[in-house]
């Protein structure tokens, strides 16, 4: 696949530098240069939000560092997670002296590299809390939802923990915000093409042109199925009763994103949205934000995925405070 790049082994930073100087709002923070912060002073008090993960995956993680969002996050390769170093150095920029979330999806690497950054945290002072994202309904059962992957739904909990902090919240308040927004939200994806990784000999995996995926991830991991492509109306009926099996029974408003992986484009979206408003609206689901767009990429993969956040009289009023950063503005 044709890109437009110099060097792969230099692909991302040359991607942070031209972030950052695309938007003064945002700074390279620690030595190695593989972590972004917000680039006003963390204000003395407040809760600092942050996040990680590999690139390859614009907006998320780094593109949502902003005003009411994330306010630090360390970034790898391309589907790699950040290192050590770069998580300690997201955590300390994010230190305003009431604690860092840290907020990110459940994956190994990440996990296991954000838990030494927060006890070298520990030893400086700063206490952390872990809020793992495990939206991804395909990647495990509704009775094993901490096996679950975290994927496109993770930017609720980004906008529920950032309102939280912004608002006062003390570091329980607004880890207990993220946990609630993650526990409310549910994603599947379909797959339609790979994508490849800059320098790599070939795509991340093969499927033919007449075949889809239901539930793979966003790396390329297995899904659920794989089938010749149909109707996409017949699609989002599947995805959207597998998504509403898991509605909570108080559920009667949610939140939808209809997200592209990278390739799909606005068009098709929107004809995957007027389904899915008519499934909800049949119902009785009422939509309390709608969000259609590229929110959480997997390089060129051809594909989509919707996501349903259940919202409640916690969890819509933070998703609807003002919040901005490169990708996403609310209010």
């Amino acid at each position: 696949m044709k890109k437009l790049i110099n060097d792969p082994a230099n692909y991302v930073d040359e991607m942070l530098d031209g972030l950052c100087a695309a938007h003064p709002e945002l700074v390279h923070v620690g030595n190695d240069r593989r972590a972004i912060a917000r680039s006003r002073t963390m204000p003395l008090g407040k809760v600092g939000v942050v996040s990680g993960g590999g690139s390859g995956h614009l907006p998320l993680f780094t593109g949502y560092v902003g005003e009411g969002l994330l306010d630090a996050c360390a970034i790898g390769n391309v589907f790699e997670g950040p290192t050590i170093n770069s998580c300690q150095d997201a955590i300390a920029a994010a230190n305003g002296g009431a604690g860092v979330l840290c907020l990110f999806g459940n994956y190994g690497g990440d996990k296991m590299n954000f838990e030494m950054a927060g006890e070298f945290a520990a030893m400086e002072g700063i206490e952390t809390r872990t809020v793992l994202g495990t939206d991804d309904i395909a990647s495990a059962g509704p009775n094993e939802t901490a096996k679950r992957r975290g994927v496109a739904g993770l930017i609720f909990a980004y906008k529920a923990a950032g309102a939280k902090a912004a608002a006062g919240g003390d570091l329980d308040a607004v880890a207990a915000a993220a946990q609630k927004a993650v526990d409310r939200t549910r994603t599947i994806g379909i797959a339609l093409s790979s994508c490849q990784i800059p320098g790599a000999a070939g795509p991340n995996f093969t499927i033919a042109d007449d075949e889809i995926e239901m539930g793979m991830g966003i790396h390329g991991e297995p899904g659920i199925w794989r089938k010749p492509i149909r109707p996409v109306d017949e699609l989002v009926d599947e995805m959207m009763g597998l998504l509403l099996a898991e509605r909570p029974q108080d559920a009667r408003r949610v939140a939808v994103l209809v997200n592209s992986l990278g390739a799909t484009p606005f068009e098709e979206l929107f004809i995957i949205y007027r389904r899915v408003a008519k499934v909800l609206d049949e119902a009785g689901i009422a939509i309390g934000q709608r969000l259609t767009g590229p929110y959480v990429t997997s390089m060129e993969m051809g594909g989509a995925s919707i996501s349903l956040c259940y919202l409640d009289e916690e969890i819509e009023p933070l998703l609807a405070a003002p919040a901005q950063c490169p990708f996403w503005q609310v209010g």
